[in-house]
Order: C-alpha cells, then structure tokens, then sequence
C-alpha cells in the first residue's frame, strides 16, 4: 500500500527527530526543514502531500509560510503541529487553507490519526480544544439556524470534536452516507462548502 508523504518543519532538532523516527514508520517522510522558508525550498524539491509544521518557526513563521505554499501549491495539505491553543491562531491557520490542526501535548497516536484523516480529505482539529469549539459551533447554529434538527446539532457538536463521518454514524447509530446527508444540509444552510469553513465559522463567532 502506497505511504502517504509527508514533509516536516520544526525549528526543534530533537523533535524533528523524533518526528521523523516515530513518524516514519507509518509514512514517507520525504524531507524535514527547520524554518518557514526551508520548508518552501523543500516543498518545492520533494512535492509532499501533507506538510506537518509547526507555527513558530525562524525567518518565516508558519502562518506565512502556509500562505505561500498555497500559492505556489494548491495540492499539498497543511497540518500545524503547535503548541499554542489559542483560537486566533486557528483561526488563522484555517485561513491560510490548512486541514488541520493539533496541539504537540497530544501525543504521536494523534497526530497519525490527523495525517490519516487529512490524507482521505478530510479535516481534523484537535479534541483539546473541540469541546471550546463544539459549543461556539452549536451555539452559532441555534443563533443562525434555528431551523437545526436535534440530530443535526449532534452532527454538527462531533463534527467540531474532530471526529470522522464513519466514527460519527458509530456512534449516533446511522450510516456513513446519512451523516454525510445531515453535515451538507447544515452546511448548505449556513452558506458554507467546506468542513474548514464550518471550523472557521464556529471560532470566529466566539459566543462563549
């Protein structure tokens, strides 16, 4: 079965190397860089379908190099592994068109499972800051679409949690497909297209 590559960057040196060690034995890690512009360089070289970095990096940080990597590569997929919770900084990493986002104190299982979901397409945030986004997330849509079903608030509260379609249908009891059905009429309703939008509405609302 074809690896998923992945492209690392880390101002770190012992967790670049332990990025590459652990990750390494589920992935094709393609390269590693430890600022915002090596990473570029190292894009551009490798052709990576997922870069794994981190926010806080030397000559340019990783916000920025987001930016111009989406620029320069509307195929490669963005995961931030960061250390920082704060929600503006979420907010600003789904903005640059990122897939995810997961924090560094959430161990190596996690992170797999984030490149997993994003490699299949989909988004992933991490459950430490899910339950915060879960309740700005239903909160909005009771403000702006009253019209929600109970089912479709649950959808939209496990959405926000990170999990997947298939982890959703498990646990509500109903088909992937049926999951898919309610998370594209919450979406059509609120005028959004994509997962990462429904993440990027849910935090810059703030209603908490």
């Amino acid at each position: 079965m074809k690896q998923t590559r992945i492209l690392l960057a880390d101002d770190h040196p012992m967790m670049l190397e332990g990025l590459v060690s652990l990750l390494g034995q589920e992935f094709e890690v393609v390269g590693v860089a430890r600022d915002g512009s090596s990473m570029l360089e190292a894009a551009k070289q490798h052709q990576p379908e997922i870069v794994v970095m981190d926010i806080a990096m030397p000559q340019m940080n990783g916000i920025d190099a987001a930016r111009e990597l989406r620029k320069e590569n509307t195929s490669c997929k963005i995961l931030f592994l960061s250390m920082y919770a704060e929600l503006s900084l979420v907010e600003e990493a789904f903005r640059t068109g990122a897939s995810g986002y997961v924090l560094k104190s959430g161990g190596l299982e996690e992170l797999v499972k984030a490149i997993q979901c994003i490699s299949r397409g989909e988004t992933y945030v991490t459950p430490l800051l899910g339950d915060l986004i879960a309740t700005l997330l239903t909160a909005g849509a009771k403000q702006n679409y009253r019209g929600a079903t109970a089912r479709q608030r649950e959808v939209l509260q496990l959405l926000a949690q990170g999990r997947t379609m298939k982890e959703i249908g498990s646990l509500l009891n109903i088909t992937t497909r049926t999951t898919e059905s309610y998370k594209y009429e919450i979406m059509r309703n609120l005028g959004l297209k994509t997962t990462a939008e429904l993440i990027r509405y849910a935090i810059r609302i703030k209603l908490v």
